[in-house]
């Protein structure tokens, strides 16, 4: 039909698996996390508070996974936008957005699925690293695998511009 576009979003049941990735990503690493997924229209699919998670971080962890929906990760949306003052000035006056890292797209053949948010440790790494636990399982989990946009390796975004995502 004309009128009607056919798009993806990802089943609860992964947002689950990827959530429990994370959390265990979390325990091995000794921090608590809260872990926020949500499917390409930013409503929340999945959601876990650890014990010891701060609870103003639940919120974070939401905003960073909405952001993400802009199709690259809260990390290099803050690195495309700091040295623009306007944008600087503006972005954070934007509901629900999160200009640092722990925030990453959900994508499956090119396609935003959903996104992965994650807030509470103690370092944006720590964030980073338990998205990143979770992201694999992606490639298990889809047809097509992983885009390489949903889980860069380590400085992958070194002397990369926005356009060039």
């Amino acid at each position: 039909m004309a009128n009607l576009i056919k798009k993806h979003s990802i089943s609860h049941e992964l947002a689950q698996k990827m959530v429990d990735k994370a959390v265990a990503k979390a325990r091995e690493i000794g921090v608590s996390e809260n872990v926020a997924i949500l499917d390409d229209g930013g409503n929340l699919k999945a959601f876990y508070r650890m014990d010891g998670a701060p609870i103003l971080s639940i919120e974070m962890a939401q905003n960073k996974a909405y952001t993400a929906l802009f199709g690259v990760s809260t990390q290099d949306f803050f690195n495309f936008i700091q040295d623009d003052p306007s944008l600087l000035a503006g972005i954070p006056t934007v509901a629900r957005v999160a200009a640092w890292g722990g925030g990453f797209p959900i994508k499956v053949d090119g396609e935003i699925v959903g996104a992965i948010g994650l807030s509470g440790a103690p370092m944006v790494q720590n964030d980073v690293d338990c998205a990143r636990a979770a992201l694999a399982l992606v490639s298990d989990a889809a047809p097509g695998g992983l885009n390489a946009s949903s889980m860069p390796p380590d400085g992958w975004l070194e002397g990369t511009a926005l356009e060039d995502i």
